[in-house]
């Protein structure tokens, strides 16, 4: 694997950003998906079980991480037989930026009946088209505006319409594969992109990230489609359904503050 290709590599017991860990809002800031994908790769490594899915993830990203060095910590809240918790944290100057908390449920067996579902599964981009990801940071993205459907260039997307993108995930540590739970930790941050985008860019910077998954992502490629927007005074809630080649796994829900005075548009 190429050494230099993820968002953040190891430094001691801890991290510092690389080039693509850096966000889109500031120079001086690590991106969304890097504190996701840190912080559910130290409770996975720390807390994770055989036979549990982690079904919940929770992530608080309530300050700035400054693109200096991080340490994550973690603990156990609870080890049931079938429910187990735990939390994780960012430190940076001695001040926690991003916490998450994560539960794992135990695998078994159906229930018995018939239960309603999305009728409409989202779909990702036929393998017709789909063109070979040779630069994983940038996923293929779909509205429902877009003449082909899908594109690798954000500027054809630039609209009112409703959004969806496919993922090829890069490393969150450099050298190192992220698990499937890492890969939709860091695609599920990228909720806020799809349903905070409209025809004049994104304005809304996410405060937090919750998905929740009935099963693990299959192979390297994971998509979102957005469910819905609401926003009123500067305030918003976007919904996604994740899914891979195979079909629906979750959903992922982020609330989002108004950013406008920092508005990002792809357009040009």
């Amino acid at each position: 694997m190429n050494e230099s290709l993820g968002f953040l590599t190891r430094d001691g017991d801890g991290f510092t950003p690389l080039p693509l860990g850096i966000g889109k809002w500031s120079s001086d800031m690590i991106n969304g998906p890097a504190i996701s994908g840190i912080l559910a790769r130290a409770i996975e490594n720390e807390h994770g079980a055989e036979g549990f899915v982690p079904a919940r993830l929770t992530v608080d990203l309530f300050r700035p991480a400054r693109a200096q060095r991080i340490d994550v910590v973690t603990r156990s809240v609870r080890n049931g037989n079938r429910i187990r918790l735990a939390d994780a944290e960012v430190i940076q100057n001695g001040k926690v930026v991003a916490r998450a908390s994560v539960v794992f449920l135990r695998r078994s067996a159906q229930p018995p009946g018939e239960l309603w579902t999305r009728p409409d599964a989202p779909q990702p981009p036929p393998l017709s088209v789909l063109e070979p990801l040779q630069a994983p940071s940038h996923p293929w993205i779909g509205s429902d505006d877009h003449p082909a459907g899908w594109s690798p260039s954000l500027g054809d997307h630039e609209g009112s319409s409703r959004k969806r993108l496919w993922q090829y995930q890069i490393p969150v540590v450099s050298g190192e594969e992220p698990s499937p739970f890492v890969r939709a930790a860091m695609v599920g941050e990228t909720t806020s992109l799809v349903t905070n985008w409209g025809s004049a860019g994104i304005g809304f910077i996410n405060a937090d990230l919750t998905l929740a998954l009935s099963r693990l992502p299959e192979g390297p490629e994971i998509g979102l489609e957005a469910d819905n927007h609401i926003s009123v005074d500067g305030i918003s809630v976007g919904t996604t359904t994740m899914f891979d080649r195979r079909g629906p796994i979750g959903t992922c829900v982020v609330t989002a503050l108004s950013n406008a005075e920092r508005q990002l548009g792809f357009a040009n």
